[in-house]
């Protein structure tokens, strides 16, 4: 028997992956974040399946439920929000899981900055622009940031920016930033990307405090920060310039 790790993507259901959504529909038991999983994606489930919402466990009470479902010899869909690589928590789970020797499979998601991107119709790199996008958070009440990650570190770069987990903080993200990216810089604050109740706010480094707190937003948001968000003189990409040859396009004559 196997616990199926599952993206279950930003919030819109229909951007569950297909073979998410098929795991969901075979597992006789579903675990799933009740905070973040749309309630849609839930209902994937057999009718008679267990279903759980682990938004109130604690660690040891989701792996207990998992170890007593795995001795009945069922398949189990655990069910996270964007895509379990990023900031899933799933890490621990697995550990655990190893401990007791029960199979996992991990099936990717649509992560949140992507369904951002998609939502604002552009691309988050752009030649000439920026080639590089830094995904990253700060410390508040979860676990510290590594020695190296410091956040004026990754804003020397330069790069775009897709800082989750932070909307509370953007004080001190303004203090981080602003030396490299000046005041001006474009910021993207999206709330509940592809969610209903989905929020986009085009502001600059020097005005995003202000607007998340007009708009009321206190958690669930992502926020974009770079010059691709608002710049049209960027260079045309080589992989379909008419001058240029590869592998599957000749040279023309």
């Amino acid at each position: 028997m196997t616990v199926h790790f599952i993206g279950a993507g930003p919030g819109d259901p229909e951007l569950i992956t297909v073979r998410g959504r098929r795991l969901i529909e075979s597992c006789s038991v579903c675990l799933f974040a009740g905070s973040l999983v749309p309630k849609e994606v839930i209902s994937f489930a057999p009718k008679d399946a267990i279903v759980v919402d682990t938004a109130p466990l604690d660690l040891n009470e989701i792996i207990q439920i998992i170890a007593d479902q795995h001795s009945l010899g069922k398949n189990i869909s655990r069910v996270h929000s964007g895509d379990p690589s990023l900031y899933g928590a799933i890490s621990e789970q697995i550990r655990r899981l190893k401990d007791l020797k029960i199979d996992f499979e991990i099936t990717p998601g649509v992560p949140a900055y992507a369904a951002a991107a998609a939502t604002l119709g552009q691309e988050l790199t752009l030649p000439g622009i920026s080639q590089t996008v830094i995904l990253t958070r700060t410390s508040m009440k979860s676990s510290k940031m590594p020695e190296g990650e410091e956040l004026f570190k990754l804003a020397a770069t330069g790069a775009t920016l897709a800082i989750h987990l932070s909307i509370r903080n953007l004080r001190f993200i303004r203090r981080e930033i602003e030396p490299y990216y000046g005041l001006k810089c474009p910021v993207v604050i999206i709330y509940r990307a592809s969610w209903p109740d989905q929020k986009i706010i085009k502001t600059d480094i020097e005005n995003m405090a202000d607007a998340a707190r007009r708009e009321k937003i206190t958690r669930t948001a992502l926020i974009l920060v770079g010059s691709v968000l608002e710049n049209q003189n960027f260079e045309d990409s080589a992989l379909y310039d008419p001058t240029k040859t590869h592998l599957l396009r000749n040279k023309r004559t």
